[in-house]
């Protein structure tokens, strides 16, 4: 299965950065923990500090070496873990997110494309899109049930300020269909069939007819199930994985 996707300039990782981070933070642990050990395991606090009557400084250098022994071990433990737990942050920032249709397909034999990200020639942007021997399939998710309801026809989303509305996925999905279907026959009378599904782990709305509703469990074998377009040759299937292409960049 091959991928197409816009590049995005992405800020550069280096190696210098991550691995003087991770130094820092060890050290700093290592360091918080040895101040620890000396501190309240050893008899150098007993003899830091005055004993018998002391005098007003040293009062005071013996309040400070309390609380030095007290702060200093564990803001260096904390200090440590917060720089490591940065640089894994940053680490797993840096993993592209693979979507619900790469996982879903990403065993699945034979010559498929799977395109993101795509801003067709009349400005907007489509769903993930998949072209095989059946054509090409726009496949849409669906929003997270547990922030979703639907009402009549009307489909809402839950956010910080209460409920939206938003347009009816399926919807979406099939009319994102057609504008692919038309964008693929701008420049050539040859008709693409263009599919569309949406997917989500639990739906409970029922499919349209323009529109498939699965669960990622069942896209792969929705996605082999489709038939054959045998008027699509290796040129227009070539044709349209050019169009595709350039879409993405």
């Amino acid at each position: 299965m091959d991928v197409i996707a816009p590049l995005r300039p992405s800020q550069r990782t280096t190696l210098v950065p991550m691995l003087s981070g991770t130094l820092f933070g060890t050290l700093s642990i290592v360091g918080g923990l040895a101040l620890a050990y000396v501190a309240f395991a050893t008899p150098f606090l007993g003899l830091a500090i005055p004993s018998g009557r002391p005098d007003a400084f040293q009062t005071v250098f013996g309040i400070a070496i309390w609380a030095v022994a007290l702060v200093a071990p564990a803001g260096f433990v904390l200090a440590g873990a917060n720089r490591l737990a940065r640089n894994l942050a940053t680490a797993r920032g840096r993993a592209p997110r693979r979507s619900t249709t790469l996982r879903a397909l990403d065993n699945l034999p034979g010559e498929l494309t799977v395109a993101s990200g795509l801003i067709l020639s009349d400005g907007r942007g489509v769903a993930e899109l998949v072209i095989g021997p059946f054509g090409a399939a726009v496949v849409r998710e669906l929003p997270p049930s547990q922030v979703t309801r639907v009402q009549g026809e009307n489909w809402q989303v839950r956010g910080s300020r209460g409920w939206i509305s938003i347009d009816n996925p399926l919807e979406r999905a099939t009319r994102d269909a057609e504008r692919v279907r038309r964008w693929l026959t701008e420049d050539d009378d040859f008709l693409v069939k263009v599919y569309s599904a949406v997917v989500g782990p639990d739906p409970t709305v029922a499919r349209t007819p323009g529109c498939a509703v699965l669960t990622p469990d069942q896209l792969a074998a929705w996605i082999s199930a489709l038939p054959t377009q045998r008027s699509l040759t290796p040129g227009r299937h070539s044709r349209v994985l050019d169009l595709v292409r350039a879409a993405a960049h």
